[in-house]
């Protein structure tokens, strides 16, 4: 099945963002893509001082435009992080998923705030306004199963593997990794994640603005079961198409069976909830 990543340029106006996204999931549909993901944060700029001005409740305008788009179009539709979530008097960095009948099938609040300090390079701290989700997030199509992470949950393999052992086949990462730890970690980390656990891993970013307060890598990425880039963005706005081929896995899979060798009676990762 045919996958695309919008890596779209955002603006601090968020009508202009949504309008955008959902022309581009439109364009997405019309070449044969069946599932579609947005980037991090498309509908609002990033930062700790945008979250509470751009934040929305589940539904809302945004979510309501995606459930449209995913139900015209068709599709599965991944909406990125797609706002900042309210929710009780909290705000969420959360990813909406929907259907070809426009449902909300998932709803992916990041599990792991990005709390960094890189002396002299980058310091961020989403956990000055966010509070981090509690689950993980899958959800079913008549392709895979997909399983959801947000930017930075990526760094921690437990939650990937997780997804493997429950089935997945395809982790998706909206994220917007920065110009420090996107040249070092964007990639490497992709690529472990499918090499670790024999499926594919897409990460989809906004497009590079120099003039954003925040200054994302770009590259939005498709990585095979092999640990192979099979689809790269550059920095700009663009849409990355790329076929999912699920017998390759399978294949993989047979040729080396980590999945099968592992040792649980040595070992072992749970999910507590």
């Amino acid at each position: 099945f045919r996958l695309a990543l919008i890596q779209l340029h955002v603006s601090a106006v968020k009508s202009d963002n949504l309008q955008r996204a959902c022309g581009l999931v439109r364009e997405a549909s019309a070449k044969g893509a069946k599932l579609v993901a947005l980037p991090e944060c498309f509908n609002s700029p990033y930062g700790t001082q945008y979250f509470k001005e751009y934040a929305e409740k589940i539904p809302g305008e945004s979510t309501r435009k995606l459930s449209e788009v995913a139900k015209e179009c068709s599709i599965y539709l991944i909406g990125g992080r797609s706002i900042p979530e309210e929710d009780g008097g909290k705000l969420y960095n959360t990813c909406a998923v929907f259907g070809p009948d426009g449902a909300l099938l998932a709803k992916h609040r990041k599990v792991h705030l990005f709390d960094i300090n890189v002396p002299g390079k980058i310091q961020f701290k989403e956990s000055e306004t966010l509070s981090p989700g509690n689950s993980f997030s899958m959800f079913d199509t008549p392709y895979c199963k997909v399983g959801l992470g947000i930017c930075y949950d990526m760094r921690f393999a437990e939650m990937a593997q997780i997804y493997g052992q429950k089935g997945c086949q395809l982790l998706i990462y909206p994220g917007a990794f920065n110009m420090t730890t996107g040249p070092a970690h964007w990639e490497l980390l992709q690529r472990g994640r499918a090499v670790d656990n024999q499926l594919y891993v897409a990460t989809v970013s906004p497009a590079r603005d120099e003039n954003a307060s925040y200054v994302a890598w770009g590259h939005s990425t498709v990585v095979n079961p092999w640990g192979e880039v099979i689809a790269k963005a550059g920095a700009e706005e663009t849409v990355v198409y790329t076929d999912i081929d699920l017998q390759k896995l399978a294949e993989i899979r047979q040729e080396i069976p980590i999945l099968s060798q592992k040792r649980s009676d040595l070992y072992g990762v749970e999910m507590k909830k």
